[in-house]
């Protein structure tokens, strides 16, 4: 079939077409061209007269290395691989390997399997792209089930979270429990009976709060700083924080005392702030004593004929008698545990100690945060932050990754189904960064490590105002901080144009199903120049469950059919068909529909690895002469 090289231009062959004829089966095989080096080519068109090759790297000393350090001369010898080749570059083919990771049948060479290098997969983040209905969810099921459905080389040592916003991999993935490994889902879902995602409220820190406040302008945080630290305030015996408080209380005071406004006013906002505000010392009932008499505070408030607060000389007499310019709170202060009820009377304190009273503009602005805890605080989102003990971190993280039987858990779903879209990103966002930031505090001698989930990725990782107001992007931090804390991130995705590209930049491995939109597309093909433009256009047509995987768990481009998964996740399409009619038709009542085999599936497989590659069944060609 093969004659002559004609022509060699950029990464491209054009090899003499000797059958002349269209073999169209032979599009996307491997050939390699001998001479002084062997380099490989994928065959990417074929016409009656001849056959066109993208390089792709070459074989040396029985390694695969990708990239192109040498090209074919014009007298170089063309051949199909043979079968030692195939698995070089398709992974070992054995189901149950330390080092690999099998991922479907390949769809190019029949009988041989596709599998990623284990550590240059799972040591890198990755991105499974593909449109709804692609099979997506039933692809990333699969792959865990091959990771955990093992007879002998078990991740007992894995820590792999999904973020699951639909709550469709409980089904998928329970089966784990019957294995050596361990499978937990904590839930969004208030009512249920199981373990509910709950983060203490006192692990929140400035950034952490700007997130679940929504903050969208940076001059708000100073306020978000403060409130952390007057929560001391609120969470301390009385004596112990009273010259703080009146301190606090009566700078408030003076502000307004001293800001210019009409006399009702100034009435109406001081007796606001002591209703709100007060203490055994500092009040409306506070009593004011002069020579002879006795007044209260509000009664000093009081206006007189001539429309001025006649006693406002002994109230600034008496309100400054609490101020102690030098009384300060250590900003390293915090208390051991408290709740988000507590750190809403600091946002109070916090918005009446910054001066705020003097400027309705400064004040709406960061009253706003202030209204915003209190919509969490009175819905069912405080449920979340709602922890009656206390608990150290390290405890925190031993209780997410242990079972109820007490051994430790390889796979943590979080189920997000039960709230909004917004407060499932806040959460995401909340985790992520905790995960990262305890994994930076590990000793690097443990080898610590967390692959981390995202399903609807784009719904997350965006082009968000997350950079203006705290100074980063969580998930564009763990792309480029991350790998070096053993912080992995997964984005899985129908939208990759929608991702931060920075996040989507850092991904070292692919898995792409089937996807149409041309800005998608474009997105894929720039990412890699070792993917043909007829590769590219495969995926426009490819069958459900079906991918091209490249990267650097793989020495090609690999176009792979997942095997289905074991159980389904539960994200099956409506099945319009059956749902819309009352009435089935006779043909279909006796479907068989059983789909659930043994968790051990994938280790009784008995797929026949030494099959040859079909299409080189009938070329009988021998590797040391040239082929016709």
């Amino acid at each position: 079939m093969f004659g002559k090289v004609l022509e060699v231009f950029d990464n491209n062959v054009i090899i003499e077409n000797l059958s002349k004829k269209v073999e169209t089966s032979f599009i996307g095989v491997h050939v390699v061209f001998e001479d002084k080096n062997k380099v490989v080519g994928e065959i990417t068109k074929i016409n009656i007269d001849r056959i066109e090759c993208i390089l792709v790297g070459e074989f040396i000393n029985n390694r695969f290395e990708g990239g192109m350090t040498h090209k074919p001369s014009s007298t170089a010898r063309v051949r199909v691989v043979n079968k030692d080749e195939v698995i070089i570059l398709l992974g070992e083919q054995q189901l149950d390997s330390p080092k690999s990771l099998y991922l479907g049948k390949s769809s190019i060479y029949d009988g041989f399997n596709v599998s990623a290098n284990i550590n240059d997969f799972f040591s890198n983040h990755f991105a499974i792209i593909g449109n709804s209905g692609s099979g997506k969810s039933c692809t990333v099921s699969r792959i865990f089930q091959n990771l955990f459905y093992r007879k002998n080389y078990v991740p007992e040592n894995a820590r792999i979270v999904l973020f699951d916003v639909y709550g469709e991999y409980h089904t998928a993935f329970n089966s784990i429990n019957q294995t050596n490994c361990r499978y937990k889902t904590l839930t969004t879902d208030i009512n249920a009976t199981g373990d509910i995602i709950k983060i203490p409220s006192y692990f929140l820190d400035v950034d952490d709060l700007a997130l679940l406040l929504n903050v969208d302008n940076q001059s708000q945080m100073p306020l978000i700083e403060k409130a952390l630290r007057y929560v001391y305030l609120f969470t301390e015996e009385e004596d112990k924080v009273l010259a703080y408080k009146n301190n606090i209380i009566a700078k408030a005071i003076m502000d307004v005392l001293t800001s210019g406004r009409e006399p009702a006013r100034i009435r109406d906002q001081i007796i606001a702030v002591l209703t709100t505000f007060y203490t055994k010392d500092l009040s409306l009932d506070s009593e004011i004593v002069q020579p002879g008499y006795v007044r209260t505070f509000r009664q000093c408030l009081n206006i007189d004929n001539t429309g001025k607060i006649n006693a406002i000389q002994l109230v600034t007499e008496y309100v400054e008698s609490f101020i102690n310019e030098e009384l300060q709170l250590n900003k390293n202060v915090r208390p051991k545990k408290y709740s988000l009820k507590d750190l809403r009377d600091a946002f109070e304190f916090a918005l009446i100690s910054e001066g705020v009273l003097k400027s309705d503009k400064v004040y709406d602005l960061n009253n706003i945060l202030k209204i915003r805890l209190e919509a969490i605080i009175d819905g069912n989102n405080y449920k979340y932050f709602e922890v009656n003990d206390y608990i150290t971190k390290d405890d925190y993280m031993k209780y997410l990754f242990t079972s109820d039987d007490g051994k430790p858990v390889q796979l943590l779903n979080f189920n997000l189904n039960y709230v909004d879209e917004r407060f499932a990103k806040i959460l995401t966002k909340l985790f992520c960064k905790m995960f990262l930031n305890y994994a930076i505090g590990k000793d690097k001698k443990e080898n610590y490590s967390m692959q981390l989930l995202l399903e609807e990725a784009h719904r997350y990782v965006q082009n968000d105002k997350d950079v203006d107001v705290i100074g980063y992007n969580i998930f564009d931090r763990i792309t480029k901080e991350g790998r070096k804390y053993g912080i992995i991130l997964g984005l899985i995705t129908q939208r990759p144009c929608e991702l931060s590209k920075t996040s989507l930049s850092q991904c070292s491995n692919y898995i792409v199903l089937k996807m149409f939109y041309p800005d998608d597309i474009q997105l894929v093909k720039s990412i890699t120049q070792s993917v043909s433009d007829s590769d590219i256009e495969k995926l426009k047509t490819l069958s459900p469950g079906s991918a091209m995987c490249f990267g650097n768990a793989f020495s090609i481009p690999c176009f792979t059919k997942i095997d289905p998964p074991n159980p389904y996740p539960n994200s099956n399409n409506a099945q319009i068909g059956t749902s819309w009619f009352s009435k089935k038709p006779e043909e279909n009542t006796n479907v068989n529909t059983n789909a659930s085999a043994p968790v051990n599936q994938i280790q009784n497989n008995n797929m026949n690895v030494n099959a040859p590659v079909n299409q080189i069944q009938n070329t009988n060609v021998n590797e040391n002469t040239t082929s016709n």
